[in-house]
């Protein structure tokens, strides 16, 4: 890959706690749509299968702990 003094946030994932002491988790990246704003050519098709590959998953994740500490946040 090329090197760029640009970067992007291409998918993240983050546990956290709120001001109300709840942990909560939050997804966050550029949108599939906007790639093409970061990157080009050979790079932005490996972005794209990386985003394709790796998004369902951390979905899946952030789902699971969304529940589970929605749980017991309520607990709490």
């Amino acid at each position: 890959m090329k090197s760029s003094k640009r970067e992007a946030n291409i998918l993240g994932f983050s546990i956290l706690v709120n001001q109300k002491g709840h942990v909560v988790t939050e997804m966050s990246g550029i949108t599939e749509k906007d790639l093409h704003l970061a990157f080009k050519g050979e790079e932005l098709e490996i972005i794209r299968n990386i985003v394709h590959l790796t998004k369902p998953k951390l979905e899946e994740l952030h789902d699971f702990l969304e529940r589970e500490l929605s749980a017991m946040n309520h607990q709490v």
